[in-house]
Protein backbone atom coordinates (compact mmCIF):
# COMPACT_ATOMS: atom_id res chain seq x y z
CA UNK A 1 0.00 0.00 0.00
CA UNK A 2 1.58 3.24 -1.11
CA UNK A 3 1.34 6.60 0.53
CA UNK A 4 0.19 9.47 -1.59
CA UNK A 5 2.91 11.94 -2.50
CA UNK A 6 2.67 15.28 -0.60
CA UNK A 7 0.62 13.94 2.32
CA UNK A 8 2.29 13.92 5.75
CA UNK A 9 2.23 10.48 7.38
CA UNK A 10 2.23 12.02 10.96
CA UNK A 11 0.31 15.04 12.17
CA UNK A 12 2.50 17.75 13.75
CA UNK A 13 2.45 18.00 17.53
CA UNK A 14 0.18 20.71 18.91
CA UNK A 15 -0.62 22.04 22.36
CA UNK A 16 -4.08 23.65 22.40
CA UNK A 17 -4.71 26.55 24.75
CA UNK A 18 -7.28 24.57 26.71
CA UNK A 19 -4.78 21.76 27.29
CA UNK A 20 -2.12 24.31 28.26
CA UNK A 21 -4.36 25.83 30.94
CA UNK A 22 -5.32 22.37 32.16
CA UNK A 23 -1.67 21.35 32.52
CA UNK A 24 -0.84 24.59 34.36
CA UNK A 25 -3.69 24.13 36.83
CA UNK A 26 -2.76 20.48 37.36
CA UNK A 27 0.86 21.45 38.05
CA UNK A 28 -0.24 24.00 40.67
CA UNK A 29 -2.74 21.70 42.39
CA UNK A 30 -0.30 18.81 42.42
CA UNK A 31 1.66 20.59 45.18
CA UNK A 32 -0.84 22.98 46.81
CA UNK A 33 1.21 23.84 49.91
CA UNK A 34 4.28 24.71 47.86
CA UNK A 35 2.18 26.71 45.40
CA UNK A 36 0.57 28.68 48.25
CA UNK A 37 3.94 29.57 49.77
CA UNK A 38 5.31 30.42 46.34
CA UNK A 39 2.48 32.83 45.60
CA UNK A 40 2.75 34.47 49.03
CA UNK A 41 5.41 36.90 47.86
CA UNK A 42 3.24 38.05 44.98
CA UNK A 43 0.24 38.34 47.31
CA UNK A 44 2.23 40.60 49.63
CA UNK A 45 3.68 42.66 46.81
CA UNK A 46 0.40 43.25 44.97
CA UNK A 47 -1.51 43.74 48.22
CA UNK A 48 1.02 46.34 49.33
CA UNK A 49 0.80 47.99 45.91
CA UNK A 50 -3.00 48.34 46.10
CA UNK A 51 -3.06 49.33 49.78
CA UNK A 52 -0.38 51.98 49.29
CA UNK A 53 -2.09 53.66 46.35
CA UNK A 54 -5.47 53.51 48.09
CA UNK A 55 -4.19 54.82 51.42
CA UNK A 56 -2.19 57.55 49.68
CA UNK A 57 -5.29 58.76 47.82
CA UNK A 58 -7.36 58.54 51.01
CA UNK A 59 -4.87 60.44 53.18
CA UNK A 60 -4.40 63.06 50.45
CA UNK A 61 -8.08 63.94 50.67
CA UNK A 62 -7.74 64.26 54.45
CA UNK A 63 -4.67 66.47 54.01
CA UNK A 64 -6.72 68.74 51.75
CA UNK A 65 -9.49 69.22 54.31
CA UNK A 66 -7.12 69.87 57.21
CA UNK A 67 -4.98 72.18 55.08
CA UNK A 68 -8.02 74.24 54.12
CA UNK A 69 -9.09 74.60 57.75
CA UNK A 70 -5.69 75.58 59.13
CA UNK A 71 -2.91 76.49 56.74
CA UNK A 72 -5.11 77.99 54.04
CA UNK A 73 -6.51 80.47 56.56
CA UNK A 74 -3.17 81.62 58.00
CA UNK A 75 -1.22 84.71 56.89
CA UNK A 76 2.08 85.83 58.42
CA UNK A 77 3.23 89.45 58.30
CA UNK A 78 6.95 89.94 58.94
CA UNK A 79 8.54 93.16 60.15
CA UNK A 80 11.46 93.91 57.80
CA UNK A 81 12.07 97.51 58.94
CA UNK A 82 12.30 98.76 55.36
CA UNK A 83 15.57 100.14 54.00
CA UNK A 84 17.00 100.93 57.48
CA UNK A 85 15.90 98.12 59.81
CA UNK A 86 18.47 99.12 62.45
CA UNK A 87 16.66 102.45 62.88
CA UNK A 88 13.17 100.90 63.07
CA UNK A 89 13.19 98.14 65.74
CA UNK A 90 9.40 97.79 65.65
CA UNK A 91 7.44 98.77 62.55
CA UNK A 92 4.06 97.56 63.83
CA UNK A 93 1.96 100.46 65.21
CA UNK A 94 0.55 100.23 68.76
CA UNK A 95 -2.93 99.57 67.36
CA UNK A 96 -1.76 96.92 64.84
CA UNK A 97 -4.32 94.38 66.11
CA UNK A 98 -7.22 96.77 65.60
CA UNK A 99 -6.02 97.82 62.16
CA UNK A 100 -5.66 94.28 60.84
CA UNK A 101 -8.95 93.13 62.37
CA UNK A 102 -10.83 95.87 60.51
CA UNK A 103 -10.07 94.12 57.22
CA UNK A 104 -12.98 92.11 55.86
CA UNK A 105 -12.25 88.41 56.21
CA UNK A 106 -9.96 88.59 59.27
CA UNK A 107 -11.04 86.54 62.27
CA UNK A 108 -8.09 87.25 64.60
CA UNK A 109 -4.61 88.64 64.39
CA UNK A 110 -1.81 90.06 66.50
CA UNK A 111 1.88 90.81 66.94
CA UNK A 112 4.42 88.59 68.68
CA UNK A 113 8.20 88.27 69.06
CA UNK A 114 10.78 86.42 71.14
CA UNK A 115 12.06 88.20 74.24
CA UNK A 116 15.74 88.05 75.12
CA UNK A 117 15.83 87.44 78.89
CA UNK A 118 18.80 86.79 81.15
CA UNK A 119 18.29 83.95 83.59
CA UNK A 120 15.95 81.01 83.89
CA UNK A 121 12.22 80.97 84.41
CA UNK A 122 11.30 79.70 87.87
CA UNK A 123 8.14 79.38 89.92
CA UNK A 124 7.16 81.11 93.13
CA UNK A 125 7.14 79.18 95.31
CA UNK A 126 9.96 77.26 93.65
CA UNK A 127 8.21 73.86 94.05
CA UNK A 128 9.99 71.03 92.28
CA UNK A 129 12.16 73.21 90.05
CA UNK A 130 14.74 74.92 92.23
CA UNK A 131 17.06 75.77 89.36
CA UNK A 132 14.35 77.07 87.05
CA UNK A 133 13.76 76.28 83.39
CA UNK A 134 15.55 77.64 80.35
CA UNK A 135 12.51 78.25 78.16
CA UNK A 136 11.55 80.65 75.42
CA UNK A 137 9.67 83.80 76.41
CA UNK A 138 7.24 85.17 73.82
CA UNK A 139 5.72 88.63 73.88
CA UNK A 140 2.33 88.55 72.20
CA UNK A 141 -0.68 90.76 71.85
CA UNK A 142 -4.09 89.49 72.85
CA UNK A 143 -4.97 89.13 69.15
CA UNK A 144 -1.91 86.94 68.47
CA UNK A 145 -2.78 84.66 71.36
CA UNK A 146 -6.37 84.39 70.11
CA UNK A 147 -5.12 83.60 66.58
CA UNK A 148 -3.04 80.74 67.94
CA UNK A 149 -6.26 79.07 69.12
CA UNK A 150 -5.17 77.85 72.58
CA UNK A 151 -7.08 75.16 74.46
CA UNK A 152 -7.09 75.98 78.16
CA UNK A 153 -7.06 73.38 80.91
CA UNK A 154 -7.12 76.02 83.63
CA UNK A 155 -7.66 79.76 83.82
CA UNK A 156 -7.94 82.14 80.86
CA UNK A 157 -5.81 84.02 78.36
CA UNK A 158 -4.88 87.68 78.82
CA UNK A 159 -6.90 90.27 76.88
CA UNK A 160 -6.38 93.69 75.33
CA UNK A 161 -6.66 95.40 78.75
CA UNK A 162 -3.74 93.40 80.13
CA UNK A 163 -1.79 94.28 76.98
CA UNK A 164 -2.56 98.00 76.98
CA UNK A 165 -1.91 98.46 80.69
CA UNK A 166 1.27 96.36 80.68
CA UNK A 167 0.07 93.86 83.27
CA UNK A 168 2.64 91.28 84.33
CA UNK A 169 0.63 88.14 83.61
CA UNK A 170 1.59 84.99 81.73
CA UNK A 171 0.12 81.99 79.95
CA UNK A 172 2.18 78.76 80.04
CA UNK A 173 1.98 75.25 78.62
CA UNK A 174 0.89 72.33 80.77
CA UNK A 175 4.31 70.63 80.39
CA UNK A 176 6.18 73.66 81.72
CA UNK A 177 3.61 74.04 84.49
CA UNK A 178 4.25 70.47 85.64
CA UNK A 179 8.01 70.98 85.60
CA UNK A 180 7.67 74.16 87.66
CA UNK A 181 5.38 72.45 90.14
CA UNK A 182 2.29 74.50 89.23
CA UNK A 183 -0.72 72.21 89.45
CA UNK A 184 -3.53 74.69 90.17
CA UNK A 185 -4.28 78.38 89.65
CA UNK A 186 -6.36 78.64 92.81
CA UNK A 187 -3.27 79.67 94.78
CA UNK A 188 -2.44 82.41 92.23
CA UNK A 189 1.01 81.06 91.32
CA UNK A 190 3.58 83.22 89.63
CA UNK A 191 6.66 82.68 87.51
CA UNK A 192 9.79 84.78 87.69
CA UNK A 193 11.19 85.86 84.31
CA UNK A 194 14.55 87.53 84.61
CA UNK A 195 13.81 88.12 88.29
CA UNK A 196 10.45 89.80 87.60
CA UNK A 197 7.20 88.15 88.77
CA UNK A 198 4.40 87.32 86.35
CA UNK A 199 1.06 86.02 87.58
CA UNK A 200 0.05 82.80 85.75
CA UNK A 201 -3.51 83.36 84.49
CA UNK A 202 -3.83 80.37 82.17
CA UNK A 203 -2.42 76.92 81.40
CA UNK A 204 -2.87 75.50 77.88
CA UNK A 205 -2.45 71.94 76.65
CA UNK A 206 -2.94 72.46 72.91
CA UNK A 207 -2.95 75.16 70.22
CA UNK A 208 -4.27 75.14 66.67
CA UNK A 209 -1.32 77.22 65.43
CA UNK A 210 2.12 78.21 66.73
CA UNK A 211 2.81 74.92 68.52
CA UNK A 212 6.00 76.39 70.02
CA UNK A 213 3.80 78.36 72.43
CA UNK A 214 3.25 75.10 74.33
CA UNK A 215 6.94 75.15 75.25
CA UNK A 216 7.09 78.89 75.97
CA UNK A 217 6.00 81.47 78.49
CA UNK A 218 3.69 83.95 76.74
CA UNK A 219 3.40 87.45 78.20
CA UNK A 220 1.56 90.59 76.97
CA UNK A 221 3.62 92.65 74.56
CA UNK A 222 2.80 95.81 76.55
CA UNK A 223 4.57 94.39 79.60
CA UNK A 224 7.47 93.13 77.45
CA UNK A 225 7.95 96.59 75.89
CA UNK A 226 7.85 98.26 79.31
CA UNK A 227 10.34 95.86 80.90
CA UNK A 228 12.67 94.88 78.07
CA UNK A 229 12.00 97.38 75.29
CA UNK A 230 11.44 96.75 71.59
CA UNK A 231 12.48 93.49 69.84
CA UNK A 232 16.21 93.23 69.42
CA UNK A 233 17.68 90.17 67.70
CA UNK A 234 14.40 88.65 66.58
CA UNK A 235 12.13 90.86 64.42
CA UNK A 236 8.45 90.97 65.30
CA UNK A 237 5.82 89.12 63.29
CA UNK A 238 2.05 89.13 63.05
CA UNK A 239 -0.13 86.03 62.93
CA UNK A 240 -3.40 86.58 61.06
CA UNK A 241 -6.26 84.07 60.85
CA UNK A 242 -8.75 84.59 58.03
CA UNK A 243 -11.94 83.04 56.80
CA UNK A 244 -11.61 80.42 54.08
CA UNK A 245 -10.92 82.09 50.72
CA UNK A 246 -9.82 85.44 52.15
CA UNK A 247 -6.14 84.68 52.85
CA UNK A 248 -4.74 85.95 49.56
CA UNK A 249 -6.77 89.15 49.76
CA UNK A 250 -5.63 89.82 53.34
CA UNK A 251 -2.02 89.16 52.31
CA UNK A 252 -2.34 91.87 49.62
CA UNK A 253 -3.97 94.42 51.96
CA UNK A 254 -2.14 93.84 55.26
CA UNK A 255 0.93 96.04 54.69
CA UNK A 256 -1.12 99.06 53.60
CA UNK A 257 -3.54 98.62 56.48
CA UNK A 258 -0.72 98.54 59.03
CA UNK A 259 1.23 101.52 57.66
CA UNK A 260 -0.06 103.29 54.53
CA UNK A 261 3.03 105.53 54.46
CA UNK A 262 5.65 102.78 54.77
CA UNK A 263 4.16 99.51 53.49
CA UNK A 264 7.67 98.44 52.43
CA UNK A 265 8.47 97.78 56.10
CA UNK A 266 6.36 94.63 56.01
CA UNK A 267 6.50 91.39 54.07
CA UNK A 268 3.39 89.23 53.95
CA UNK A 269 3.59 85.45 53.61
CA UNK A 270 0.36 84.00 52.17
CA UNK A 271 -0.48 80.30 52.56
CA UNK A 272 1.02 77.99 49.90
CA UNK A 273 -1.10 76.56 47.12
CA UNK A 274 -2.98 73.54 48.53
CA UNK A 275 -2.84 71.76 45.17
CA UNK A 276 0.95 71.90 45.03
CA UNK A 277 1.19 70.80 48.67
CA UNK A 278 -1.09 67.85 48.02
CA UNK A 279 0.87 66.93 44.90
CA UNK A 280 4.18 67.05 46.80
CA UNK A 281 2.88 65.01 49.73
CA UNK A 282 1.25 62.45 47.44
CA UNK A 283 4.37 62.18 45.31
CA UNK A 284 6.61 61.62 48.35
CA UNK A 285 4.29 58.97 49.77
CA UNK A 286 3.98 57.21 46.43
CA UNK A 287 7.73 57.05 45.88
CA UNK A 288 8.42 55.75 49.37
CA UNK A 289 5.71 53.10 49.57
CA UNK A 290 5.87 51.97 45.95
CA UNK A 291 9.53 51.20 46.56
CA UNK A 292 8.45 48.88 49.38
CA UNK A 293 5.82 47.30 47.13
CA UNK A 294 8.45 46.79 44.43
CA UNK A 295 10.73 45.03 46.92
CA UNK A 296 7.87 42.69 47.86
CA UNK A 297 7.22 41.94 44.19
CA UNK A 298 10.91 41.18 43.60
CA UNK A 299 10.88 38.80 46.56
CA UNK A 300 7.72 37.18 45.17
CA UNK A 301 9.21 36.78 41.70
CA UNK A 302 12.38 35.22 43.15
CA UNK A 303 10.22 32.75 45.06
CA UNK A 304 8.26 31.82 41.94
CA UNK A 305 11.45 31.44 39.90
CA UNK A 306 13.09 29.27 42.55
CA UNK A 307 10.04 27.01 42.96
CA UNK A 308 9.55 26.67 39.21
CA UNK A 309 13.22 25.78 38.74
CA UNK A 310 12.99 23.12 41.46
CA UNK A 311 9.87 21.77 39.76
CA UNK A 312 11.78 21.51 36.50
CA UNK A 313 14.50 19.44 38.17
CA UNK A 314 11.95 17.20 39.91
CA UNK A 315 9.96 16.62 36.73
CA UNK A 316 12.89 15.88 34.44
CA UNK A 317 11.58 12.37 33.70
CA UNK A 318 8.11 13.74 32.93
CA UNK A 319 9.61 16.31 30.58
CA UNK A 320 11.68 13.63 28.83
CA UNK A 321 8.60 11.43 28.38
CA UNK A 322 6.63 14.32 26.89
CA UNK A 323 9.47 15.10 24.51
CA UNK A 324 9.71 11.45 23.50
CA UNK A 325 5.94 11.40 22.74
CA UNK A 326 6.29 14.36 20.41
CA UNK A 327 6.16 17.52 22.56
CA UNK A 328 8.41 20.23 21.23
CA UNK A 329 10.64 22.58 23.21
CA UNK A 330 8.21 25.47 22.82
CA UNK A 331 5.42 23.31 24.27
CA UNK A 332 7.49 22.63 27.40
CA UNK A 333 8.35 26.33 27.62
CA UNK A 334 4.69 27.31 27.32
CA UNK A 335 3.68 24.79 29.98
CA UNK A 336 6.05 26.12 32.65
CA UNK A 337 5.41 29.73 31.71
CA UNK A 338 1.69 29.08 32.08
CA UNK A 339 2.24 27.60 35.55
CA UNK A 340 4.31 30.54 36.79
CA UNK A 341 1.95 33.07 35.19
CA UNK A 342 -1.02 31.35 36.83
CA UNK A 343 0.69 31.54 40.22
CA UNK A 344 1.37 35.25 39.65
CA UNK A 345 -2.20 35.95 38.53
CA UNK A 346 -3.67 34.06 41.48
CA UNK A 347 -1.37 35.91 43.87
CA UNK A 348 -2.33 39.19 42.20
CA UNK A 349 -6.05 38.53 42.66
CA UNK A 350 -5.66 37.57 46.31
CA UNK A 351 -3.29 40.50 46.94
CA UNK A 352 -5.72 42.94 45.31
CA UNK A 353 -8.52 41.75 47.56
CA UNK A 354 -6.34 42.08 50.65
CA UNK A 355 -5.18 45.54 49.59
CA UNK A 356 -8.73 46.80 49.04
CA UNK A 357 -9.86 45.38 52.38
CA UNK A 358 -6.91 47.07 54.08
CA UNK A 359 -7.83 50.46 52.66
CA UNK A 360 -11.48 50.01 53.69
CA UNK A 361 -10.49 48.86 57.18
CA UNK A 362 -8.15 51.81 57.81
CA UNK A 363 -10.70 54.29 56.44
CA UNK A 364 -13.49 52.89 58.61
CA UNK A 365 -11.26 52.89 61.70
CA UNK A 366 -10.27 56.53 61.16
CA UNK A 367 -13.75 57.64 59.98
CA UNK A 368 -12.33 58.64 56.59
CA UNK A 369 -13.81 58.37 53.15
CA UNK A 370 -11.95 55.55 51.31
CA UNK A 371 -10.57 56.54 47.90
CA UNK A 372 -9.50 53.74 45.53
CA UNK A 373 -8.82 54.29 41.84
CA UNK A 374 -10.58 51.60 39.74
CA UNK A 375 -7.57 51.54 37.43
CA UNK A 376 -5.43 50.37 40.36
CA UNK A 377 -7.78 47.48 41.11
CA UNK A 378 -7.76 46.43 37.43
CA UNK A 379 -4.00 46.81 36.97
CA UNK A 380 -2.93 45.01 40.16
CA UNK A 381 -3.75 41.42 39.02
CA UNK A 382 -2.02 42.18 35.72
CA UNK A 383 1.07 43.21 37.69
CA UNK A 384 0.96 39.84 39.46
CA UNK A 385 0.59 37.98 36.16
CA UNK A 386 3.54 39.82 34.58
CA UNK A 387 5.62 39.18 37.71
CA UNK A 388 4.93 35.45 37.52
CA UNK A 389 5.57 35.38 33.78
CA UNK A 390 8.95 37.07 34.11
CA UNK A 391 9.88 34.84 37.03
CA UNK A 392 9.21 31.70 34.96
CA UNK A 393 11.31 32.65 31.92
CA UNK A 394 14.57 31.07 33.04
CA UNK A 395 13.09 27.83 34.47
CA UNK A 396 10.99 27.40 31.32
CA UNK A 397 14.08 27.90 29.16
CA UNK A 398 15.95 25.30 31.21
CA UNK A 399 13.07 22.84 30.85
CA UNK A 400 12.96 23.30 27.06
CA UNK A 401 16.68 22.41 26.75
CA UNK A 402 16.32 18.99 28.42
CA UNK A 403 17.02 16.22 25.91
CA UNK A 404 14.54 13.28 25.88
CA UNK A 405 17.13 10.51 25.92
CA UNK A 406 19.11 12.01 28.76
CA UNK A 407 15.94 12.67 30.79
CA UNK A 408 14.62 9.08 30.37
CA UNK A 409 17.90 7.60 31.64
CA UNK A 410 17.45 9.31 35.03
Amino acid sequence: MSVRRGKRPVEPSRLPFRALVSEAVAGILQRPARSALTGLGTVLGVGTFVAILGLTATTSSQIDSRFNLLTATEVTVEDTGGARPELVPLSFPPDADERIQRLNGVEAGGVYWSVQVNGAVRAAPVGGSAGGEQVKVVAASAGALAAAGPHLVQGRTFDSWHDASGQQVAVIGVGLANRLGITTLDTQPAVFIGGRPFLVVGIVDDVRRKADLLLSVTVPKGAAERLWGDPKDDRAKMLVVTRIGAAQQIADEAALALDPVHPDRFRTVPPPDPRSLRANVTSDLNRLFLLLAGICLVIGSVGIANTTLVAVLERTSEIGLRRALGAKGRHITAQFLAESASLGLLGGLVGTSIGVLTVLGVALTRSWTPVIDPATVVAAPVVGLVTGLLAGLYPAWRAARIQPAEALRR
